[in-house]
């Protein structure tokens, strides 16, 4: 008889994911935003680099459920202690989980966040052509994900424009929402383009080979050899292709502006799928580096395969930078406007 329409008795979260019927696929996606296989997939992975040894105690706790809980506390955006108690684990045992997984993602699925070559390049290229954008790369935009304020710092640096405490992660995607380059971790008072000068991701696309593919002329004889889509918010680069604005525009900026934000809303889904950013612990930021972007490209690359367009990880707080430790090699205070 199918579990759906009827309310089991709860052993806790971990033993409701544990369960095989007919409501175990939509309750993983409910609960960890993946399907069982992904998660399994995940937890195969990360498995050795999460063994507990055994002691006089009490048992330890299993890979997959460390990689249960950690996937369920970045999905939710729960506190610890309310998510601890859901997995029947103490808060200690919780922390020790989120920054083991961490470690391990970082590990088995790095090369995950990657700009595209070859064949994968011509798919994202051929894909934004369609959308009336030739040569186009991906899509930029920035977002704040919300922090206890750290300790001994001025609090005007990480005070941003909706005046909480905060730090700035930038992601470029493309048109599927693959995860292309993401870089995070300077206080909220700065803004999207000193951000953005301060990524390796500039200084490759000023300097490498990031955009030196056969050149191309978009409307108003605009000659590129590629570029990003961005929003008015950042300049109007070589690289990077942003709106004219404006209130009295000419019938063909107004129709070229339409086009670049309806093409440019992909890039933004990432941050608006769920209409939720997770707020972290300053402790939790400085450690997080690239492990919950890394599994949203796990997960959507899964699920790219299996036709599901919808992102299932879009809740969990994008975070990743090009060097995992950018943040302290840079002096806040030099960082903000």
């Amino acid at each position: 008889m199918p579990r759906w329409w009827v309310k089991r008795r709860t052993g806790g979260m971990w033993e409701d994911l544990r369960q095989c019927d007919d409501a175990t696929d939509d309750y993983f996606r409910d609960k960890l935003r993946m399907s069982p296989r992904v998660f399994r997939e995940i937890a195969e992975a990360c498995a050795p680099h999460l063994q507990r040894r055994v002691t006089f105690y009490r048992e330890p706790l299993q890979p997959d459920q460390i990689v249960a809980y950690a996937l369920y506390r970045w999905a939710s955006g729960e506190t610890y202690e309310s998510s601890t108690c859901n997995f029947g684990i103490g808060r200690a045992s919780g922390l020790i989980a989120v920054r083991d997984v961490t470690t391990a993602l970082l590990r088995v699925f790095r090369e995950k966040i990657a700009w595209p070559t070859g064949v994968r390049k011509l798919v994202v290229l051929r894909a934004f052509a369609d959308k009336w954008f030739p040569n186009c790369h991906g899509c930029i935009d920035c977002t704040h994900i919300y922090v206890d304020k750290p300790a001994n710092a001025p609090s005007e640096n990480y005070y941003d424009r909706k005046r909480r405490f905060s730090i700035v992660a930038q992601v470029v995607v493309d048109l599927d929402l693959r995860v292309l380059d993401v870089h995070m971790g300077y206080p909220g008072s700065c803004h999207d383009i000193r951000v953005l000068q301060l990524s390796s991701l500039s200084l490759r696309a000023e300097e490498g080979p990031l955009f030196r593919g056969p050149p191309v002329t978009l409307p108003f004889g605009v000659k590129t050899n590629g570029y990003v889509l961005a929003d008015n918010g950042y300049p109007p680069w070589e690289w990077m292709v942003v709106p004219y604005g404006g209130i009295n525009q000419h019938v063909d900026e107004e129709r070229f502006d339409n086009k670049q934000k309806v093409a440019r809303s992909g890039g933004e889904g990432v941050w608006q799928a769920e209409g939720h950013v997770a707020a972290v612990s300053a402790d939790t930021r400085d450690k997080l580096g690239g492990a919950p972007a890394a599994v949203h490209r796990r997960v959507h690359t899964a699920q790219h395969t299996d036709r599901l367009k919808k992102i299932c990880y879009g809740r969990s707080t994008l975070m990743v930078c090009d060097d995992v430790w950018t943040w302290g090699l840079k002096s806040p205070s030099s960082l903000c406007r």
